[in-house]
């Protein structure tokens, strides 16, 4: 299993970034996908699930109504599209499938918001 996420950067508060993570070595239509970020000295939260098509997704309350979780299952990819970025979006992000019980994680894209 890999996941290889990109797309992260510095923003200005207000803006947009849109992130994408390519996966291989499973059956990526087979397993919801999930994003997750990270501040330092905190635990990773849940930022957005999405279904194996697409037509169930989940978002964490701080994000609701700003990011949008997406997946195109031909090209094996999931992406987070990342509106009115505030400061505390500020974090690295991930992410992530759990196959079997197992977490496997990207090595994640820093995103940075600030002014």
């Amino acid at each position: 299993v890999q996941l290889v996420e990109s797309g992260g950067g510095l923003v200005q508060p207000g803006g947009s970034l849109r992130l994408s993570c390519a996966a291989s070595g499973f059956t990526f239509s087979s397993y919801y996908m999930k994003w997750y970020r990270q501040v330092p000295g905190k635990e990773r939260v849940l930022v957005a699930l999405i279904s194996y098509e697409g037509r169930t997704t989940h978002y964490g309350d701080s994000v609701k109504g700003r990011f949008v979780i997406s997946r195109d299952n031909a090209k094996n990819t999931v992406y987070l599209q990342m509106n009115a970025l505030k400061p505390e979006d500020t974090a690295v992000y991930y992410c992530n499938v759990q196959i079997i019980r197992e977490n496997y994680w990207g090595q994640g894209t820093q995103v940075t918001v600030s002014s």
